[in-house]
């Protein structure tokens, strides 16, 4: 039996989503909470995509200003390159209670679309290599496909090379 599900929540991103006009289709699964390969890995086998198109959204802090990054799931975040991509010196990992406060979402769950407030965000350049993408729909077991062109709008973001292997 398939752990995909055709009724979704409304989300704050999906209705961020709904009212900017942006074609997505949402995604939602059984997120099992013994899995050890990550959020983003699960969403990629359970809905059986390359995960090279599943993105995760890392929140983080820039010179200490609270700082979105979305890379791959395939790879790890490079702390120097995002500094950097936003013209500052130093980055590193967001408070997980930080994170959750500023975005209105809950790790695992935290969607680059419709947080809480806005912040700068940089999106991996590998981003643009597909004609869809997924990033979290805004809870855990969430997934919401669409247009590279129209995260990017939607979010405001700045493309830049910003994953490692």
């Amino acid at each position: 039996m398939s752990k995909v599900k055709h009724t979704p929540t409304g989300t704050p991103a999906l209705v961020a989503l709904d009212s900017a006009g942006v074609a997505h289709v949402a995604h939602a699964y059984e997120h099992d909470p013994s899995n050890d390969v990550g959020y983003g890995l699960e969403a990629a086998q359970i809905l059986a995509v390359s995960p090279e198109r599943v993105f995760k959204t890392l929140m983080t802090t820039v010179d200490g200003e609270l700082t979105v990054a979305v890379v791959p799931v395939t790879g790890m975040l490079d702390l120097k390159a995002l500094a950097s991509a936003v013209g500052g010196k130093k980055a590193a990992m967001a408070d997980k209670t930080a994170a959750e406060r500023a975005t209105g979402y809950v790790v695992g769950g935290i969607s680059p679309i419709g947080q809480r407030t806005a912040h700068p965000t940089v999106l991996d350049e590998t981003v643009e290599l597909f004609e869809t993408v997924f990033v979290s729909g805004g809870r855990r077991g969430l997934d919401v496909e669409l247009m590279p062109a129209d995260l990017i709008r939607l979010t405001g973001a700045v493309v830049a090379p910003i994953a490692r292997d």
